[in-house]
């Protein structure tokens, strides 16, 4: 097997990887198109092409990650992932847990982890490479990184819901979540939302956002229902997709540009948390992304002119 078919194998591990320490698709592409260019650099062959790769994208991701901070500090508003359509990397042994680790909760609890704890977790937890690869791959003893596992699982499971919804629970919770949201039935959505539900957008000072969080089922489902139709009188349409292994959608203005993402936190048969993220910046990856700030204009005027 050539180089370029060694790597293109083990390319949507690579990405998943760097994905799951960055939150970010755009450098965890960057991180494997640099970890290309350091194997194909290479003098010598490595034995396992596999170790090699692993090993050079974590480190490259844990570099990046540690720049990446300060600047998430200074970020307007909350931040959230990149939203992610599909994993590209699938193991039948660990499906579950290569799903829960991409959901935008299990994303944000990583991001209370420092990056060497982070990409502890990530390979051993989340991928099942041994100590031996771990400690490898982060430059630390085997011991140090049992030691950086234990504090990463408890940061984990401190943040983590105690009762997951099954895939089809979720599916048809969405379902009637999307039809009220056409309709804007606010009795229909509230009836879905838990009673301290949240909805969050995350625009990063470049999209129009909500000032802060909204909160309470009555508070959520009547901004839903008042929201959407508005968006509707200009063409913008919605998607249902998974987001990020959640139930989810894209918005899509009238030329089909996206607009903005929209993720459903579903537990015990409910609602809990509604995510947007409309910082065109991390939405590229996606397609051609709206203006924003021009669809928000065009609402205001649809809104005073005359019915």
């Amino acid at each position: 097997m050539s180089k370029v078919e060694e790597f293109e194998e083990l390319r949507p591990l690579l990405f998943s990887i760097a994905y799951r320490i960055l939150g970010s698709v755009s450098e965890a592409e960057d991180a494997v198109q640099e970890s290309w260019l350091r194997f194909d650099g290479s003098a010598t062959r490595p034995v396992s092409a596999k170790a090699f790769l692993s090993t050079t994208v974590t480190r490259i991701a844990i570099d990046v990650l540690r720049s990446a901070r300060a600047r998430r500090e200074e970020y307007a508003g909350p931040w959230f992932p990149e939203p992610l359509l599909t994993d590209p990397y699938q193991d039948p042994a660990r499906s579950a847990e290569l799903a829960e680790s991409v959901s935008m909760t299990a994303l944000l609890l990583l991001e209370r982890l420092s990056p060497l704890e982070r990409s502890v977790f990530v390979l051993r937890e989340v991928f099942g490479f041994g100590f031996d690869e771990v400690a490898s791959a982060v430059g630390r003893s085997e011991p140090a990184c049992r030691q950086l596992l234990v504090r990463a699982r408890q940061h984990m499971r401190a943040g983590r819901p105690r009762f997951a919804a099954d895939r089809q629970e979720r599916q048809e919770l969405a379902t009637r979540f999307f039809d009220a949201l056409r309709e804007g039935d606010v009795t229909g959505l509230r009836d879905l939302l838990a009673a301290d539900v949240s909805m969050v957008g995350d625009g990063g000072g470049k999209a129009p956002q909500l000032a802060r969080a909204v909160t309470g089922a009555e508070n959520v489902a009547r901004l839903l229902a008042s929201v959407f139709p508005r968006l509707a009188v200009i063409d913008v349409t919605f998607e249902p997709r998974e987001v990020n292994g959640q139930p989810g959608a894209i918005f899509r203005d009238r030329d089909g540009r996206v607009l903005h993402t929209l993720a459903l936190d579903v537990l015990d048969g409910q609602i809990r948390t509604i995510r947007s993220v409309l910082n065109p910046d991390k939405l590229g990856h996606l397609g051609p992304v709206a203006d924003a700030w021009a669809v928000s204009r065009e609402v205001k005027r649809a809104r005073r002119q005359p019915r």
